[in-house]
């Protein structure tokens, strides 16, 4: 025998060997998950007591489909777009005062509250300018700063609609539809004319819910 074929021989007995222990060692692990797995069902055996099968009743197995998941969050967005789709039919002349300026307030705020407004008693913390807006943009504009400042918890806010001077006729347009607008929002407890220096007939001091509480003198 040639030492080649010594070393082949070697080599196959080697393998062998190696794999005949990892054949053992497979066999030891599957003993010992079986047996583990018998000590656990031993130990809930003896956990639950004697238990009886249930009769097989012959039922057949129906997979009934599941229902198809209900889109909420889109409900709610849709709900709440329907609240701020504010209609532009709304008499609003006979919900404001006729005190010359046509001021507004909820019947639940004290009248002293228009004249705090008008003496700049709160700050204005944030203001809209709706110059040169169509309808339909302003009025979403509007929407979407009123519920920026109360999520932000604002509580007073100027809105700038313009004196008109650039519309057709002179006419303002936008004053009349803001004055319409504001008095369909919940969260609009008043508002007023704003002074001279903080643009006169061309904007609005708005007060928003939970202001009345707490008034901040202005600087």
């Amino acid at each position: 025998m040639t030492a080649r074929r010594l070393h082949d021989l070697a080599a196959l007995k080697t393998a062998l060997a190696e794999q005949r222990r990892e054949a053992q060692a497979r066999a030891a692990h599957e003993r010992e998950a079986a047996a583990q797995a018998e000590r656990e069902r031993s130990l809930f055996a003896r956990s639950v007591g004697p238990v009886q099968p249930l009769r097989d009743r012959g039922l057949a197995q129906i997979d009934r489909p599941r229902p198809a998941p209900l889109p909420r969050q889109r409900e709610r967005d849709e709900q709440a777009a329907l609240r701020e789709a504010w209609s532009d039919e709304v008499d609003v002349e006979r919900l404001l005062d006729t005190d010359g300026e046509l001021s507004f307030r909820r019947p639940h705020i004290a009248p002293d509250v228009l004249a705090k407004l008008r003496r700049g008693r709160w700050t204005i913390q944030a203001q809209i300018d709706l110059h040169g807006l169509r309808r339909d943009e302003a009025r979403e504009a509007l929407a979407a700063f009123l519920r920026d400042a109360t999520q932000r918890g604002l509580r007073c806010v100027r809105v700038v609609h313009g004196k008109g001077h650039g519309s057709p006729g002179k006419a303002p347009v936008l004053k009349g539809k803001v004055r319409a607008w504001l008095v369909q929002k919940d969260a609009v407890l008043a508002f007023v004319q704003a002074r001279a220096a903080d643009g006169g007939h061309g904007a609005l001091v708005v007060l928003l819910a939970g202001a009345a509480a707490a008034p901040q003198r202005a600087d």
